[in-house]
């Protein structure tokens, strides 16, 4: 059985599998399992040498965005307004085969905007280039996920589901759990706080399987074991992510007021350029948390709120 039927088949197991206190322990185990295969999967393989045309892209500026959504969303229009760089658009699919670099000047900053081709479902699995798509995207300060606002939510559940798949963790913090592997003295655990989502047994169960048999485990907060296993497997990517509806002009002010007021998100029409003036002073906060312009501070970034009307006149 090769690796993508194993993780389909642990992807059923824990989706029939009841939540409750006596299957912790076997979700447990088979979330750390899923998460070991599918860092298998991503790695590089050996007889590929070549990461493909347009996707070994310099890092320059003050900042690395990555633009990344289904096809036909509004990228590549998105990128000829923002920057002077011309990305290929068109109204059919996958118009976008590499990555084009453009540049934001925005406040005395270089933001280097990366149009990465059209996220397809299965991108984890290496479907289409996703595999490309998501190596570029892991190198980013911000991603900015663009939406079809006429598409509801489920555009956006699929890339979160998508990127969460590959370690990419957005709008998250690290969790805070100190993690160091020993050479002897068995499993140490300890907390600080009152776990809920976690047990010493689980913990022990969840190295086991990741043949850690020796460390040092302590708790600063009440984590889940996904966010354990993440402390285990070291690679994970925390970075803000902007969610951008375009396409406003297509539907009601009701559904625009609505999508608005979502945390970390913006309402725009490319076709009819409005409210791209508020989407740069989002996405300027969110470079200015990472520590990666003019503007940087200590503060931790979290999202600013949605106005309550729809900003235009950017130009």
């Amino acid at each position: 059985m090769g690796i993508l039927e194993k993780i389909s088949e642990i992807e059923k197991e824990i989706a029939r599998t009841q939540k409750n206190k006596a299957t912790e322990y076997h979700l447990g185990l088979l979330k750390a399992k899923l998460a070991k295969y599918r860092a298998q999967l991503l790695e590089p393989s050996k007889s590929a040498s070549s990461k493909g045309e347009g996707f070994d892209v310099m890092k320059s500026g003050d900042a690395r965005v990555a633009l990344i959504g289904f096809p036909s969303v509004g990228k590549s229009t998105f990128l000829s307004l923002m920057t002077s760089t011309a990305s290929e658009a068109a109204s059919y699919e996958f118009t976008t085969l590499t990555c084009i670099p453009g540049v934001i000047e925005y406040k005395g900053a270089n933001i280097q905007l990366l149009d990465l081709p059209g996220i397809i479902e299965g991108a984890a699995q290496g479907k289409g280039r996703g595999r490309q798509v998501i190596a570029v995207a892991r190198t980013a300060d911000v991603v900015i996920m663009m939406l079809d606002a006429t598409k509801g939510e489920v555009q956006r559940s699929l890339l979160e589901k998508e990127l969460e798949s590959v370690g990419i963790r957005l709008n998250k913090h690290k969790p805070n759990i100190y993690f160091k592997p020993k050479k002897g003295g068995g499993i140490s655990f300890n907390s600080t706080v009152t776990l809920t989502q976690c047990s010493e047994k689980l913990v022990q169960l969840i190295l086991h399987e990741y043949k850690i048999f020796n460390a040092e485990v302590l708790f600063r907060e009440d984590c889940s074991p996904d966010e354990f296993i993440d402390v285990i497997v070291g690679n994970r990517v925390y970075m803000p992510c902007l969610y951008v509806y375009n396409k406003i002009d297509q539907i009601s002010m009701e559904e625009v007021d609505r999508l608005a007021r979502k945390p970390n998100s913006v309402v725009i029409s490319c076709g009819m350029k409005l409210n791209l003036d508020y989407l740069l002073e989002m996405l300027w906060d969110a470079t200015a948390s990472t520590g990666h312009s003019p503007a940087s501070s200590s503060t931790p970034w979290c999202g600013a709120p949605a106005p309550s009307t729809v900003r235009s006149g950017w130009g």
